[in-house]
């Protein structure tokens, strides 16, 4: 029998993000791995990258007959503290059809979509998550049992995909640090914001291919993580300035190019990202200075937001060390929305892609 889910793991104020109440055991921008590098590291179609995607970073299910919870199994999962929460929910949904009792592919579809809610229920505010497990199902209803002579064929293949995805999954940052490599000259200055485990990758990819760089690494309040990224680059022996986040326009002058993860990539080619890169974009283009995003294909959502309040608030409980009036009022969103023409390239496990080329991989993804 599966255990009750401890109330550490439960999302206690579903006003805020999960992702920020669980930083302390979690800390890292979820850029989350995996989906069409499938395509890029194996030459599989997209659709079977898409199957994996699904699995995203998720959590919140109910046990089944057989006593398993999908919501446990990706708990468990996300103990592995260099295993993206994507890759857990992968694992997760993968466990669903290795320990289903389902008789027909009806019943195998249902039992997923059950499972799929459950985990995106567990943080409605993440774009990812919510994008991953729907390219999943598109997947999964795809796989039918028209395609196999019997039932048990049928979840076979269904499982073999998705472990084998889930596998794949590893090779995603490798497969974007390995394509903006040549973006990385010797002698630049690069500006992060906050803690992306793909910029990292990144990074550390051109360090270990003895790249002479440095890096501004902004400090990524109010939570700080762009500390963690400026110790880890410090690790690597890599030259690293931390700013605070309202040095930038002060500092961009000695910067030649902006790495920042994503949130989520929308159908307009711009990204969802963490509270500041808006701004940062802004200043970086303002500049003549080019904006890199490193992200995972799972990511791709079908969002279309038309201004800054037009998404799914994230927020993020803040703490300025001194008690303020009740009559202040905190913006607490944790996230904001960078349009796509202050980008400059996406590096995607489906390889260098312009903004404006975001919504025909949408549609492949979906279609």
């Amino acid at each position: 029998m599966a255990t009750e889910i401890p109330q550490s793991r439960q999302n206690l104020d579903p006003q805020i993000s999960l992702y920020y109440q669980t930083r302390a055991a979690h800390h890292a921008v979820v850029t989350n791995d995996w989906l069409a590098q499938a395509q890029a590291a194996v030459g599989h179609h997209p659709e079977d990258a898409v199957s994996e995607n699904s699995s995203l970073k998720s959590a919140g299910g109910e046990e089944s007959g057989n006593g398993f919870s999908v919501v446990n199994e990706f708990n468990n999962w996300r103990k592995q503290p260099d295993l993206a929460e994507a890759v857990a929910a992968i694992r997760a949904l993968a466990s669903v059809i290795r320990s289903s009792q389902a008789t027909t592919m009806m019943e195998l579809e249902i039992e997923l979509k059950k499972a799929s809610d459950s985990l995106k229920s567990w943080d409605t505010t993440s774009i990812s998550l919510t994008a991953g497990c729907d390219l999943f199902m598109r997947y999964v209803t795809r796989t039918s049992a028209l395609e196999y002579e019997d039932f048990n064929s049928a979840k076979s293949r269904l499982l073999e995909r998705a472990e084998r995805f889930g596998e794949i999954s590893y090779k995603a940052r490798k497969i974007i640090a390995m394509l903006s490599q040549d973006f990385i000259f010797d002698g630049c200055t690069i500006l992060v914001h906050g803690f992306s485990r793909v910029v990292l990758e990144v990074l550390r990819t051109a360090a270990q291919n003895r790249k002479l760089f440095r890096v501004f690494c902004t400090e990524g309040r109010p939570d700080r993580t762009g500390l963690r990224l400026s110790n880890e680059l410090a690790k690597l022996d890599v030259p690293v300035k931390l700013l605070i986040d309202s040095a930038v326009a002060y500092s961009m002058d000695e910067v030649d190019m902006v790495f920042v993860g994503a949130d989520g990539v929308v159908e307009s080619g711009g990204i969802i990202n963490m509270m500041g890169t808006y701004q940062i974009a802004l200043v970086a283009k303002s500049m003549n200075k080019p904006v890199y995003v490193a992200a995972e294909s799972y990511k791709f959502a079908r969002l279309y937001p038309l201004d800054q309040k037009d998404m799914v608030p994230a927020l993020h409980p803040i703490d300025f060390g001194v008690p303020l009036p009740s009559k202040v009022e905190v913006e607490m969103s944790a996230r904001d929305y960078t349009p796509p023409q202050y980008l400059t390239l996406l590096f995607t496990d489906l390889g260098i892609l312009s903004p404006s080329v975001v919504s025909d991989e949408l549609i492949q993804l979906y279609l």
